[in-house]
């Protein structure tokens, strides 16, 4: 046994200082990572001027441009709640089917593709989104509408 007692830190640090006014407020989109995770493609349809902005904005920063690219950060945020709202309003059944699959499956894209399916029938349908994976051989199926998921364990999640 050790002579001395044990100390924890349990303490919250939270830095009181407020941001600018020139960076414009938003509310945090509040979601785990499987809804995240689940609406990852519509989002970056929809927010790609977003995300191109802010990532170009970072680049020429060379790393260092946490204040200066808070308002361009800002703007993916808010484009990111808006595309999870709408899924939720329009598909919502669909999306949380995906998402607690991903959640109970270790967010393993492969184990949820039936769900994934119904999902992206339906965001398409309402919202006019399409996943599209960047980088994909254009001459394959890709892999979100192969018919048979080698690595998924249950044929009934196909």
């Amino acid at each position: 046994m050790a002579a001395r007692a044990a100390r924890f830190n349990q303490q919250v640090l939270i830095d009181t200082t407020p941001l600018p006014d020139s960076i414009p407020k938003v509310k945090e989109i509040g979601a785990t990572s499987a809804p995240l995770l689940s609406a990852a493609f519509f989002i970056g349809a929809r927010c790609k001027p977003y995300n191109d902005d802010y990532m170009m904005c970072k680049t020429e920063a060379n790393g260092r441009g946490e204040l200066e690219c808070m308002k361009e950060g800002r703007r993916v945020t808010r484009c990111a709640a808006s595309v999870i709202a709408d899924v939720n309003t329009h598909c919502l059944s669909e999306f949380r089917k995906h998402w607690m699959c991903l959640e109970n499956w270790n967010q393993q894209l492969w184990q949820c593709r039936r769900f994934e399916r119904d999902l992206n029938k339906c965001v398409f349908e309402n919202l006019k989104l399409e996943k599209v994976i960047p980088g994909a051989p254009a001459d394959e199926i890709p892999v979100h509408l192969r018919k048979r998921q080698i690595y998924a364990h249950s044929y009934a999640n196909m």
